[in-house]
């Protein structure tokens, strides 16, 4: 086999069967090794899109997503993609052409340096060679994979993609997780049975590595046991049924400061698998945390006199088995706590005209509990996290760590593609589809029925906010007007304007088909300002 050739059968080897790219010169002997053993390649409009599809695939397949890109100026286009699958903690192998070895040392035309280029966003970056290429896919292939999850990024150079390859062997590591070993941090005698045994308002905050562990079962038991508040990051929204009594709300979203005050009002908070890059507010939590995650507690958002290191799912079963069942936050308590969540929630909400609260809320009544949706940046995004009730764990995917815009529309096109049956809905607004609207004539040309739902109010509104909040004039804010269906329609998908909540409700009713509805949701955006 050429190198190519390896990397293709690799890939397919560890049940990948989709690369999302742009190519170039140096992606051809790749493009073919792929086709030939039937892994398919999606042409994105451009690389950083397609890099978000690969994101997307992480998120929802568990496996690694990957991106494809051609040399210079494709490189440095997909380095947005790769850094937020970087902070998103998402495993993905993200692979660029490169000139051949005997130039590269002194030509300069479109050559930078892909090494010092993807160094700080992503967890490994090399390149392949004939001698190298079994190797580097396993290492690559273990290293997005392992905790915490991320991208890697491979160099192809010209002259090496269809030399024959001295290293062909494929042999796939364990990527299935961290085994039953327990490592716990802290001062001795410190004992977490103890300290949950002594709790009376405990808060159980579960955040990625948790999702990715399959941790919801182990979450919710230990939590029914203890009497836990279940507190969400927005990644991991699903990891436990949003519909449990026990379940509070979702931290740093739309009304954060009514769940920063539930968790202040704790006297333990549990911290299963919750990343820190997640946090938009500052830590100000006195009670004390016990750390319980796949590694160790380094980042330091938080103290913790105690961590447990190792499989999250394993830890909070042998956790819910010790502790002594104890009454907590009562499911009365926490029905308090969700009813005035979410009168904050419809706060500034003006009758007659389209709310943004309103469009979650309608998008919710007859949607399937296995519908997937997205959500972009901007206001909407916090009215997504804490308003949509998620049933499934990677069933509402966004991007919280970097927070890239325009991840909404290449993430649910991925979604409908992976699960054609199922219902997916794409919440972006204005600012956001602008950015990759592209994207929608790929949708069309692939049949993806998915319905995307724009939240139009002519403004990048998270920063105008910030402006009114000072006393400023909207500057540099605007958004100028597009007519919605007629841009849909260049797309060959279907476009619609709704500015009421029953002509929103017929649009979102409309029967699945293989071509893309977008929705134009024109709101009036007073309300983001009482809520924000």
């Amino acid at each position: 086999m050429n190198v190519s050739e390896v990397m293709a059968q690799y890939l397919r080897a560890a049940g990948i069967d989709v690369m999302f790219g742009y190519p170039g010169d140096p992606s051809v002997e790749l493009l073919e090794g792929c086709r030939n053993i039937g892994v398919d390649f999606i042409l994105g409009r451009r690389e950083g899109t397609a890099g978000l599809m690969a994101q997307a695939y992480g998120m929802l397949t568990g496996k690694p997503g990957v991106a494809l890109s051609t040399l210079g100026p494709g490189a440095t286009n997909l380095v947005n993609a790769v850094a937020n699958a970087y902070l998103d903690r998402t495993p993905m192998i993200a692979i660029s052409g490169q000139i051949d070895t005997k130039r590269l040392p002194t030509f300069t035309h479109q050559v930078v340096d892909q090494h010092s280029l993807f160094t700080p966003v992503s967890k490994w970056a090399t390149s392949i060679a004939p001698h190298t290429a079994g190797h580097i896919m396993r290492k690559a292939h273990r290293t997005a994979m392992a905790p915490r999850q991320g991208p890697v990024h491979i160099t192809t150079p010209a002259d090496y993609v269809g030399a024959e390859a001295t290293d062909d062997e494929i042999h796939l590591p364990p990527t299935n997780g961290v085994g039953h070993g327990i490592v716990v941090y802290g001062e001795e005698g410190a004992d977490p049975v103890a300290m949950i045994n002594k709790a009376n308002r405990p808060v159980i905050l579960y955040g990625i590595s948790a999702m990715q562990g399959n941790a919801g079962a182990e979450i919710t038991a230990l939590a029914e046991r203890i009497g836990a508040a279940l507190v969400s990051s927005p990644m991991a929204k699903g990891t436990v049924g949003e519909t449990h009594p026990l379940f509070a709300g979702v931290l740093d979203m739309a009304c954060n400061a009514q769940m920063w005050d539930l968790v202040r009002s704790a006297d333990l908070v549990i911290a299963a698998g919750f990343d820190g890059v997640e946090l938009i507010k500052p830590w100000d939590v006195s009670a004390p945390v016990l750390h319980i995650d796949t590694v160790p507690n380094t980042d330091q958002i938080y103290a913790s006199p105690l961590e447990m290191v190792g499989s999250i799912s394993h830890i909070l079963a042998a956790l819910a088995d010790e502790v002594k069942s104890a009454e907590g936050f009562t499911e009365g308590d926490i029905r308090r706590h969700r009813d005035a969540l979410m009168a904050a929630y419809e706060a500034g909400r003006v009758s007659g005209i389209l709310n943004p609260s309103d469009v979650i809320r309608i998008a919710k009544v007859d949607a399937p509990t296995d519908t997937i949706v997205t959500a972009d940046v901007g206001s909407h995004k916090l009215l997504v996290g804490q308003g949509w009730t998620t049933h499934n764990p990677r069933s509402c995917l966004n991007s919280n760590g970097l927070s890239s815009m325009g991840f909404s529309l290449p993430a649910a096109m991925v979604a409908k593609y992976l699960y054609p049956d199922r219902n997916v809905i794409c919440f972006t607004g204005d600012g956001g589809l602008a950015m990759v609207q592209s994207e929608l004539r790929l949708a069309a040309s692939l049949g993806l029925g998915l319905k995307v739902v724009v939240f139009c109010d002519n403004s990048l509104n998270r920063i105008e906010l910030k402006q009114m909040a000072r006393q400023y004039p909207s500057t540099g804010t605007v958004i100028e007007d597009t007519d919605i269906v007629k841009m849909a329609e260049s797309m060959s998908c279907n476009g619609v304007m709704v500015e009421n909540e029953q002509a929103l409700a017929d649009a979102l009713a409309t029967p699945m088909t293989n071509t893309p509805l977008v929705i134009g949701a024109r709101i009036d955006p007073k309300q983001y300002w009482t809520q924000f």
